[in-house]
This record gives C-alpha cells, sequence and structure tokens, in this order.
C-alpha cells in the first residue's frame, strides 16, 4: 500500500507542473497607445482594459503608453481596446465615438488640447 502511494505521488509531481506552465502559453503582453490626459483617464482606461482574459494593465500618463497581460486564448487586443474607445478614450487603432468621448469629464477631453492637471 505505502509502495503504491509513492507512485501515485510520483506521477503526480511530473503531471501537476506541466500543467501549470502549459496554460503559461497563452499569457502576451501587448503595448498600445491610448489617448487621455490625467489619473483619472488612468485610472478609466486600467479599469476598462480589465476584461475577461486580461491579468495586468497598467497606462503610463505621460506617454500613453498602455501595457497588458492577457490570455490569448481568452481575449485579443482589438476586445481590449473597444472596451477602452467605449468608455470614450482612442485606444490603438480604435477611436472612441464622439459620444462616448462627450461622455469624459472636461478635464478629460485629449481631442480638444487640454493638459493635464
Amino acid at each position: 500500500m505505502h509502495r503504491y502511494i509513492l507512485s501515485i505521488l510520483f506521477i503526480l509531481s511530473f503531471s501537476f507542473p506541466q500543467q501549470l506552465l502549459a496554460g503559461s502559453h497563452d499569457v502576451v503582453t501587448g503595448k498600445f497607445t491610448v489617448n487621455g490626459v490625467c489619473e483619472k483617464c488612468k485610472k478609466r482606461i486600467e479599469e476598462a482594459a480589465y476584461i475577461k482574459g486580461v491579468k495586468y494593465a497598467d497606462w503610463d500618463v505621460d506617454n500613453h503608453q498602455l501595457t497588458v497581460k492577457y490570455d490569448s486564448s481568452k481575449t485579443s487586443p482589438d476586445l481590449i481596446l473597444q472596451s477602452i474607445a467605449a468608455v470614450g478614450h482612442d485606444a490603438g487603432n480604435i477611436k472612441a465615438t464622439q459620444a462616448a468621448y462627450e461622455k469624459l469629464p472636461a478635464c478629460c477631453h485629449y481631442r480638444d488640447g487640454i493638459k493635464k492637471h
């Protein structure tokens, strides 16, 4: 009986780490230009980027670069950028609708040339 349990543990010790590693091959890092002007924009952009499959999102206020880590089997860059555009921020090659843009607070109207505060 003792030998049987050890055999099972031995087999599991080799299969379990491989299962963990197999899932990690789908995680991809992407960088995209997203327009905005301030910390309020940062919060809104990052929250919009966190759709299903996104593991990490960070938008840099100064260089307008969004860095995301996502599971490519669950989402895509287009879906992430569409989610951001839906809250009013031009993201990559996806432009926010005028209606979504106008819902932004006045201080976040990046198209109007307003400087960050």
